[in-house]
């Protein structure tokens, strides 16, 4: 108990920095993920064999490995970003990869009649994926992609390999001070248990109401 009314401000800096990636990067891996599915199946000859590129690459390689690129080998070209906004952009690219299977899947359970029928009413191509398309696939992929989310908040913890003093960086520097890192490690991995049972619960939730029947 000490321990952490010791240094619970240092804590509560981390896991304000993790809060933030978390929040920057959810969104835009979503967003990623529904460009990359809907490329893959409407892209045609030029855009879909790119997607398809990308997904072999960001789920086909470690995203340690991803983050050390992007932190220290886009600099080399002339690219230079911050550690919070390298790790960001990372941890983006790597869920959006991963987002984009669960999307195209959900895209692919959408019954065919579904165009016909649009067709039909003289929707356009355009129309139809934004009116009726795209709105079931994002519901379809719910369960799926709400596992990614999850695991965004536990792929956060590698920032502090590219120097972001988040939540697993603040506990590595308390527990070199301190040398407790039994103590230190077990109420870093009790916040991060907090945080993925918060999410559980308002992914569940949302799950929940867009729900549909006949997915």
């Amino acid at each position: 108990m000490s321990l952490i009314i010791s240094f619970y401000p240092h804590l509560l800096a981390g896991l304000a920095v993790t809060l933030e990636m978390i929040v920057c990067a959810a969104p835009l891996g979503f967003l990623i993920g529904i460009i990359i599915a809907m490329s893959r199946a409407y892209g045609g000859p030029i855009l879909s064999p790119l997607a398809y590129v990308y997904q072999i690459i960001f789920r086909g390689t470690p995203l340690l490995l991803q983050l050390f690129i992007i932190y220290y080998g886009l600099p080399r070209l002339g690219i230079i970003l911050s550690p919070l906004t390298a790790a960001i952009v990372g941890f983006s690219l790597c869920s959006g990869a991963y987002h984009s299977e669960y999307l195209r899947g959900a895209l692919l359970s959408i019954p065919t009649g579904q165009w016909e029928a649009a067709r039909a009413l003289g929707m356009g191509k355009l129309q139809t994926i934004k009116s009726i398309i795209l709105p079931q696939m994002i519901r379809r992929a719910l369960p799926g992609s709400s596992n990614e989310f999850i695991y965004l908040i536990k792929y956060s913890s590698l920032a502090y390999l590219v120097t972001v003093i988040d939540l697993t960086g603040q506990g590595r520097l308390i527990a070199y001070q301190t040398f407790r890192f039994f103590d230190v490690f077990l109420i870093v991995g009790l916040i991060y248990l907090g945080l993925v049972s918060i999410a559980s619960h308002l992914l569940q939730s949302l799950e929940r109401k867009f729900y549909l029947p006949s997915a």
